[in-house]
């Protein structure tokens, strides 16, 4: 099954947290905006994308797949 990381930009308010739960997907930029490094990551990041979803203070990422 593919696994699609999706980021709701209109929510989002750069708080991070998803950084610290899956740094091999998102990070900040130096201008403190989140960047999404993988739209589609490996099922072995699956357990990482989904915390970083449920540690997201404003529910700004969804997980398709």
């Amino acid at each position: 099954m593919s696994l699609k990381v999706v980021v709701d930009f209109n929510v989002c308010q750069d708080h991070g947290q998803c950084v610290f739960a899956a740094p091999e997907v998102f990070e900040i930029d130096e201008a403190g905006r989140l960047v999404v490094l993988v739209e589609e990551p490996d099922e072995t990041l699956r357990a990482s994308v989904e915390d970083a979803a449920d540690v997201c203070p404003v529910q700004a990422i969804t997980i398709a797949g």
